[in-house]
């Protein structure tokens, strides 16, 4: 049985970022079509390139080629009546609701998806990955990142997981979801 390998990267950086804002469908602050292809080097052979709807996604998935494919399932969390809000101006008008936003994954003081909404959703969607094998590459946000995390950890630690701007996580699937973490020399990677 052929295992799948799932590359999960970050879109790159976006200004809502650099702000500390909830996210809307904004584009990635890079010249992203001078870059087209720029990382598509990086991965042996052709692997399956997907990616979030949003706008970012599909500009950074540019970088690693044109084929992607839209899938739903990585799409950003819909942080509701937050989107475009800055995070300290939350912290001073809904205090209550953030701090019961970032402890209690259930909650959805915004409007939008829980984060146990969102890890479901991309645990459903890792799911569907493990009758494909081959190498995947899903460029996605943050949040979904930190969603797969969790489900193939089994862990309750969402909220201790940063994700920067163009990283990469690889997960392997055989039999079950594992964390693999690439080793220091390139190739070695690819």
């Amino acid at each position: 049985m052929q295992a799948t390998r799932l590359t999960l990267i970050c879109h790159a950086r976006t200004v809502a970022q650099k702000l500390a804002r909830f996210p809307t469908d904004e584009p990635v602050e890079m010249d992203w079509q001078s870059a087209k292809d720029s990382r598509s080097f990086l991965y042996k052979g052709i692997p399956r390139l997907m990616c979030g709807p949003e706008m970012r996604t599909r500009q950074t998935a540019q970088l690693f080629g044109d084929t992607a494919e839209i899938i739903d399932a990585l799409r950003d969390c819909d942080f509701g009546r937050w989107n475009g809000a800055r995070i300290n101006d939350l912290q001073q008008s809904e205090p209550e609701n953030l701090q019961a936003w970032l402890t209690d994954p259930k909650s959805a003081p915004h409007g939008g998806e829980s984060v146990t909404q969102v890890v479901a959703r991309v645990a459903a969607w890792l799911n569907t990955l493990q009758t494909t094998p081959g190498h995947v590459v899903a460029v996605t946000h943050p949040f979904v990142i930190r969603a797969a995390l969790t489900h193939v950890l089994q862990s309750t630690a969402f909220n201790l997981i940063d994700i920067e701007p163009l990283s990469a996580i690889e997960l392997r699937f055989n039999g079950c979801w594992r964390l693999r973490l690439p080793g220091t020399e390139l190739e070695e990677a690819l």
